[in-house]
């Protein structure tokens, strides 16, 4: 595990932090991309993976498997 340490800023009304390049190009993070802050029972995370896109895609896969055939439909047109 790898350990940053970085500082939280005044930004107008809000605060933000910054992050070490080095971290970005490992992660193909750039300016404008956005990033999540999960609430852990280790603290906090911050991570590029949207934490329900993983939900929402076992919700489609079911879809997908009980209309398989009205979806192949659909695909001919």
């Amino acid at each position: 595990m790898v350990v940053r340490e970085t500082v939280i800023r005044p930004f107008g009304n809000s605060a933000g932090l910054t992050i070490p390049k080095a971290i970005l190009d490992r992660f193909k993070l750039a300016e404008g991309d956005a990033v999540f802050i999960v609430e852990t029972e280790e603290g906090m995370l911050i991570t590029p993976y949207d934490p329900e896109f993983k939900d929402a895609m076992a919700i489609y896969e079911e879809g997908a498997r009980a209309y398989r055939n009205a979806m192949h439909e659909l695909s001919d047109r």
